[in-house]
This record gives structure tokens, C-alpha cells and sequence, in this order.
């Protein structure tokens, strides 16, 4: 009884009962704007559709197989990552119109909108997740391993989007503009690119192929086709993050998490001195 009405105790009930609101205003908002929600949630299934049918015709899968399965687990990570611009964008227009500073005026904990913004993210997540999975089984996608495999996969899959969720935060309390954050999208891109998600590696140069390799990215794409049982999953000599993908993308989302709540949290505060 102590613990739970000591001063912590009652700061983080405050932050998280604060950031159970804020996530339901950005609910709401997504439905008095429907056409932003339609666009995130018909954009998994254009993608399943135009690289599963223009790209499949031209690829080859490392030791035979299906390219829209040896796909599939490249387009989640791929929409994984663009929690980062989401979230980015969402912040920097609220501070830019000012709703960040009203937000300050309230009787509300401070490190609850960034709290709020993330935890939305992730529910429209899944969201697009449940899209993307039913487009992928209509093209001929399977998980192949189980019920357990296949949802320590989307585990892992929302795991990142949410630390990932968190780097979008930080930037766009950094720029606190809607056009400047748009200016940043483009340079999102190349990461989810520059992945095992879309084509084999091997054929890179050495350089190019290090970066990929160490990639994020690369690392959540391969853990998935592990878990899926998918085409294309890790074998042989390969580097560290690929031989054991699903580690390297607990790390990443722990070190994640651990460098940008705190200095997105820390941001907002200081904005409103």
C-alpha cells in the first residue's frame, strides 16, 4: 500500500492515466479525419500488391521458393519502420500549431504527449498490420511454423514500431514544424531499402552490404522469415545481427527505448521554458 501511494507511484499513474487520454484525442482526431486512416491502411495492401506482382517477376529467392512469401516479411518490417515518420510528423504539426503549448497550460503530466503520441501509434499499428497480413494471405503468403512462431513475430514487429515510435517523437520535437518534418521523410526511406527486406544481399558491394547487414531493418526482416518459416531465412556465415536476428532486434529496440524516451521526454519539457 506504501509503494502504491509513495510520490513515484502516484507520477506514474498521473503520466500514464494522462497518456491514456492523449491517445484516445489521437483516436479521435484519426476519425474526424478519416482520409488519413484510410490512406495508412490501404498503403500495406498497395505495397503487397505492387512489389508482390511487379518485383516477383524479376527476383530470385535465395534456394528456391515464393517471392510474395520471401516478401512478406520485408513489407512488415518496412511498415515497421515508418512509425518513425508517423509519429514525427504527428508531433512536429501539433507543435507548430500550437497545440503543445495549450497542452502546457493543463493540469497534465508533461512527459504524457509523447507518451500518448507512441501509444497511438501503436494501435493504428496493428491496425495496419491486420491489413497487410490479410492482403499478404490473399496473394498466397502462409506462416509456416506454428501459432507460437508466427506471434513472437508480430511481437517483435510491434516491439520496434513502438521504440522506433519514440525516434520519430524526439525528431519532431526537434524541428517543431510540419514542413520541416516533411523535408525529412525522403531520408527515412533508403533504411527500409537498404535491407535484406526486398532483394538478397549477397550481390552488394562489401561496404554496402556491412550496412545493410547491421541494419535494423534487415535484422527484424530476417527473424521474421525464421519465425514464419518463410524463404529466404538466414543460413550459413553470415554476420552477427542476421545469425541471430531475433536478439539483434530485442537490442535494438532496448537501446532505442533507452536513448529516446528519455531525451523526448526531456525535449518536450524544456520546449515549454
Amino acid at each position: 500500500m506504501t509503494a502504491l501511494t509513495s510520490p513515484t507511484s502516484r507520477r506514474l499513474l498521473w503520466t500514464f492515466t494522462d497518456g491514456l487520454t492523449l491517445v484516445g484525442r489521437e483516436l479521435g482526431r484519426l476519425r474526424q479525419n478519416p482520409g488519413e486512416l484510410v490512406a495508412a491502411l490501404i498503403f500495406p495492401a498497395v505495397m503487397v500488391v505492387l512489389f508482390g506482382y511487379v518485383f516477383g517477376s524479376a527476383i530470385q529467392v535465395p534456394g528456391g521458393g515464393n517471392y510474395r512469401e520471401y516478401l512478406m516479411p520485408g513489407l512488415f518490417a518496412m511498415v515497421t519502420f515508418l512509425a518513425v515518420m508517423g509519429v514525427m510528423t504527428r508531433m512536429a504539426t501539433d507543435a507548430a500549431r500550437g497545440v503543445m503549448d495549450r497542452f502546457r497550460s493543463m493540469p497534465m503530466a508533461r512527459s504524457a504527449v509523447p507518451f500518448g503520441q507512441t501509444g497511438a501509434d501503436s494501435l493504428t499499428g496493428l491496425l495496419s498490420l491486420a491489413i497487410m497480413v490479410g492482403a499478404g494471405l490473399l496473394v498466397g503468403w502462409r506462416p509456416h511454423r506454428g501459432l507460437i512462431p508466427t506471434v513472437e513475430a508480430f511481437l517483435l514487429m510491434m516491439l520496434l514500431r513502438y521504440a522506433l515510435s519514440w525516434v520519430g517523437a524526439f525528431v519532431g520535437l526537434v524541428v517543431r514544424d510540419e514542413q520541416a518534418a516533411d523535408q525529412f521523410v525522403p531520408l527515412f526511406l533508403p533504411f527500409t531499402m537498404l535491407s535484406n527486406a526486398f532483394v538478397p544481399t549477397g550481390g552488394m558491394p562489401g561496404w554496402l552490404r556491412f550496412l545493410s547487414d547491421w541494419n535494423p531493418v534487415s535484422a527484424l526482416t530476417a527473424a521474421s522469415r525464421r519465425l514464419f518459416g518463410n524463404p529466404g531465412a538466414p543460413s550459413g556465415d553470415l554476420a552477427w545481427p542476421l545469425a541471430h536476428p531475433v536478439a539483434t532486434v530485442l537490442l535494438w529496440s532496448a537501446a532505442l527505448l533507452l536513448i529516446f524516451v528519455p531525451l523526448s521526454v526531456r525535449t518536450y519539457r524544456r520546449k515549454g521554458r
